[in-house]
């Protein structure tokens, strides 16, 4: 299944509901740091509920280290900022989701990235900012796993 990488991710919160989906839908989930938060954070074990041992996740020193763990893989980095929506990339098993931090996004040091395969959005309404780092995480990883034909799903 595909991997999910957020970038110094700050509010506990996002990451556990993001570790109960990789733990439902077989996705890798790969965390930069620094975290604005901490393993013992009550608000992200509460969102991780019980699926914290179910889930494939990986801390690393800084998004370099990230991509080295998946070298082969392309990587989307998910910005607002894009004319390629999330719907037009055919992806594959071991492509890459990038997510940037809660309050800013991604930089642009890191979008422009050489490893950076396509920026891609999530289409939403005019005058909106962005959805919930976890929400956007979810909506990209079903499309993902859709288009897989639900690899690994019951049925």
């Amino acid at each position: 299944m595909v991997h999910v990488i957020f970038h110094e991710p700050a509010i506990a919160g996002n990451t556990g509901n993001a570790i109960r989906l990789a733990a439902v839908t077989g996705v890798q989930l790969h965390l930069v740091e620094p975290l604005g938060f901490d393993f013992g954070d009550a608000k992200l074990r509460r969102a991780g509920l019980d699926y914290h041992d179910l889930a494939e996740l990986r801390i690393h020193a800084d998004i370099q280290q990230a991509l080295a763990a998946v070298p082969e893989s392309r990587v989307f980095a998910f910005t607002a900022r894009s004319e390629l929506t999330l719907d037009q990339v055919a992806y594959r098993r071991d492509d890459v989701l990038l997510f940037g931090t809660e309050p800013t996004g991604l930089p642009e040091e890191v979008m422009d990235h050489p490893r950076i395969t396509a920026r891609v959005r999530i289409p939403m309404r005019p005058a909106r900012r962005s959805l919930n780092l976890a929400n956007a995480a979810s909506v990209a990883v079903y499309e993902a796993w859709r288009q897989l034909g639900y690899e690994g799903a019951g049925r």
